[in-house]
């Protein structure tokens, strides 16, 4: 009788055994295949390189140059969070200042060498001026 208790123990051992065993291997490695698979599933869908390319997803820096009495590309387009450095150049000195009211942020002090930046939270259209030189305009449009 003691033999059978025996064997009917390390029975018992051995399918305990093999029962934590595959626990573990279903609960680790068909986890991860599981999770694996869902990733893969879902990365196309998730992805935005259809419409935005990866090198986009950072805000731009834009530099607009302040030279020869005027603001030169005189035009630009920008995404919101984008930062626009006016590089100012010139023998003259200069400023940047908002037209209108959704460009009133835009009030740069009098410079005559080195650069100011504004970053554009807001989407819309911004014109400016130099306010010692009028006729020294330019316009972003932030989209």
């Amino acid at each position: 009788m003691s033999m059978v208790k025996r064997r009917a123990r390390s029975t018992q051992v051995v399918t305990g055994c093999a029962l934590v065993a595959a626990l573990l291997v279903a609960g680790c490695g068909g986890g991860d295949t599981d999770s694996a698979a869902t990733t893969t599933k879902r990365s196309p869908q998730s992805t935005t390189s259809a419409t935005t390319p990866p090198g986009d997803t950072k805000p731009a820096a834009v530099t607009v140059a302040v030279d020869d009495m005027k603001f030169a590309p005189a035009e630009i387009t920008v995404k919101t969070g984008d930062t626009v450095t006016w590089h100012f150049a010139d023998k003259a000195p200069h400023t940047v200042q908002g037209i209108g009211d959704k460009a009133m942020g835009l009030n740069s002090p009098i410079i005559d060498k080195g650069d100011w930046s504004y970053t554009f939270t807001v989407p819309g259209t911004y014109r400016y001026l130099c306010s010692l030189h009028p006729e020294m305009r330019g316009t972003i449009t932030v989209q």
